[in-house]
């Protein structure tokens, strides 16, 4: 039977309730749909960021400094222009979040508390909750969306394929309570979150798997940078895998140090020590975790039985891991955190397929590069939201449109993925062992079974991957330790990486960014 067909009268669809999407909601100035997996904010990473929003408040700071460091960890590859629009946008980013709720930890003298992270020259990071920011901003954007009677919720639905009529986005098919649904609309702004899942440690919830660019690499759309994946060098290390508790940098902005079964302090000589850029560190703690040692962050000295007045999110994970961060140091261990890749994006959120936008870390808007800059990330969910929002209602609504009834896709599902992605795609990487996991996935993602949407992510990974015959921020290659002289990002079309995958020796132009 086909999917009954829902005509949404050219209202707008934004894709996931993470913080880019709720956001991206409550600035459209017209009534649009959002569509989420599950309650929400439940099944995105946003509720689990602990880390804050960096902005330019402090009397000694100003965006260009921020521009500055931004731009230095980012590895040769940031758009300075988008880097500039988002640096010199964050501060009112924050106002706004105020306006509509977000409790922000104060100081004494009632000006907003400011945390130190790695990277950046001064303290910048905005926080609520103390470490539960993004539980915060989803509480707070979560209450705002559902008091907003111009914005459609549909909880409990999974987006399974866009689809295209002529090269136009002109609908989505969906699975839900009631089953199968195709929505038809001309407008589709995908907010669907990271990768994180693809990965057998990762901070991410495991249902992160870059289902947004599998949807957008189908549906035609260029992917830009894929290869880079940001690792946390400090989850913590419990159990044997799946999602693990972020022990957040802010832990060492306030002097944490990381040490060995020994107590030695094995970044001790290193550039910036603790608060290196994360690539320094995760893969600093990869190495001497490759060497046999075990790898602790000890805040004992540093903050001791102030602990859990600054982080109490943290104090409980590690108690219920039974460490008291106060008196014991904390088992750490690199995990898949960020990615800096994503669906190519103008400045707007355009894409190249029309009709389609990407907002959050689903979309590559050129502000991090190869290595993101702590806290970044959610300042640009919030700033992006605005332009995207702005995007869709200066797009013109299509009304009328049919498309063509599609068969519904299996529900995804990564445990065939996982085992490539973790020997493939981790800390440090080597080309043989990508070809080989390039022939591994090409099949999955070929095929039309469950594997096939993560599989095409790692494929695309993986391909680009390859061709990065360089080291440079968080994509670094044993065989190739060296950095390039030319920073160039790789773009990848679905057509491109599947003929790539077949013949590594093809030398195809760069695809078109947004």
């Amino acid at each position: 039977m086909d999917p009954e067909m829902h005509d949404l009268r050219g209202r707008p669809v934004i894709v996931g309730a993470g913080v880019a999407g709720l956001m991206t909601a409550l600035l459209a100035p017209e009534p649009v749909v959002l569509v989420s997996r599950g309650p929400l904010g439940d099944f995105s990473s946003s509720i689990l960021a602990q880390g804050g929003l960096a902005a330019s408040l402090a009397t000694d700071d100003s965006p260009e400094l921020h521009c500055a460091d931004t731009l230095a960890a980012g590895g040769g590859l940031c758009d300075e222009r988008a880097v500039r629009r988002v640096v010199e946008a964050a501060p009112e980013a924050i106002d706004r979040l105020a306006r509509l709720g977000v409790a922000f930890d104060s100081a004494t003298d009632g000006s907003l508390r400011l945390g130190l992270e790695a990277a950046h020259s001064r303290r910048r990071i905005v926080h609520a909750a103390g470490d539960a920011t993004g539980r915060e901003l989803v509480r707070a954007l979560s209450a705002a969306v559902r008091a907003t009677p111009s914005i459609t919720v549909m909880e409990g639905w999974d987006v399974r394929r866009l689809l295209v009529e002529d090269g136009v986005i002109a609908g989505l098919l969906v699975a839900g309570p009631a089953g199968a649904a195709l929505l038809a609309t001309g407008r589709i702004v995908l907010a669907t979150g990271g990768v994180g899942g693809l990965f057998p440690h990762t901070t991410n919830p495991l249902g992160s798997f870059g289902q947004g660019l599998a949807l957008a690499a189908r549906a035609g759309a260029v992917i830009a940078d894929p290869e880079f994946v940001q690792f946390h060098p400090t989850a913590l290390a419990s159990g044997t895998g799946g999602a693990l508790p972020l022990i957040s940098e802010a832990v060492r902005g306030e002097g944490a140090t990381l040490v060995d079964e020994n107590g030695d302090r094995f970044l001790a000589g290193t550039p910036g020590a603790e608060l290196a850029p994360r690539d320094v560190v995760a893969r600093a703690v990869w190495r001497h975790r490759a060497a046999g040692h075990g790898t602790f962050l000890d805040g004992r000295h540093s903050l001791g039985a102030s602990f859990e007045r600054r982080f109490p999110t943290i104090d409980r994970l590690c108690r219920e891991a039974g460490i008291d961060p106060a008196h014991q140091p904390i088992p750490v261990r690199p995990a898949a955190h960020y990615h800096m890749g994503g669906i190519a994006v103008d400045a707007e959120g355009r894409s190249t397929v029309p009709g389609l936008w990407a907002c959050g870390e689903v979309a590559r808007t050129g502000l991090h590069g190869a290595n993101r800059l702590a806290s970044n990330s959610l300042t640009e969910a919030m700033v992006s939201a605005g332009h995207v929002a702005a995007g869709i209602a200066a797009a013109a609504p299509r009304e009328g449109i049919s498309p063509r009834a599609a068969v519904l896709p299996p529900a995804p599902d990564v445990s065939a993925v996982r085992p490539v992605v973790a020997r493939a795609l981790g800390i440090v990487r080597d080309g043989e062992t990508l070809s080989h996991a390039i022939a591994m996935l090409t099949p999955l993602a070929t095929g039309g079974g469950a594997a096939a949407d993560p599989a095409l992510v790692a494929l695309m990974m993986a391909v680009a991957a390859r061709r990065r015959e360089e080291s440079r921020g968080a994509h670094f290659r044993a065989d190739f330790p060296g950095q390039a002289v030319q920073a160039r990002p790789s773009l990848l079309t679905l057509d491109q990486a599947f003929s790539a995958a077949a013949d590594p020796a093809i030398q195809f132009p760069l695809a078109r960014s947004a």
